[in-house]
């Protein structure tokens, strides 16, 4: 009862500001202002207001947002971890058997160590041609100049 008297009187209030607001010749502000002031009055007249006052006074209510909030809480727990950990238990396992396939045969030969993998001397480039009419000497100095 008191929430739907509140509810009423923001409305007349706030139409009431509009009103001057259309007066002062700021019609778009007053329009908004009008549309914002219907909103309570609306909400009153479909019910709302009584059904959030009683919600916000029952303990029942208030439980059932508590086990909803944990429910979320856990959800969004649970998503965290399975991004960290990277997917689902079975997207786990495959990752983890396409890995152990892919070690295997690697696993199989003489290890030399990290340093057998790599060549010792990057092998010297090919030198482009260059087209026709086309100098880069100058250019070829500068670099050389500079250990390029």
């Amino acid at each position: 009862m008191i929430a739907e008297t509140v509810c009423s009187a923001v409305a007349a209030a706030g139409l009431g500001i509009a009103a001057v607001t259309a007066y002062r010749k700021r019609l778009l502000t007053a329009a908004r202002l009008a549309a914002y002031s219907l909103v309570p009055l609306g909400l009153v007249m479909t019910g709302v207001v009584e059904w959030a006052a009683d919600t916000a006074f029952s303990p029942t209510a208030w439980a059932g947002f508590g086990v909803l909030g944990a429910a979320w809480l856990l959800f969004m727990t649970t998503r965290a971890v399975e991004r960290r950990t990277g997917g689902t238990r079975k997207e786990r396992r495959a990752a983890r058997a396409a890995q152990r396939d892919a070690v295997a045969p690697a696993a199989s030969a003489p290890s030399l160590g990290p340093a057998a993998s790599r060549p010792a001397v990057r092998p010297e480039p090919k030198p482009r041609k260059a087209p026709a009419g086309e100098d880069f000497s100058d250019i070829e100095a500068i670099l050389k100049k500079h250990g390029i």
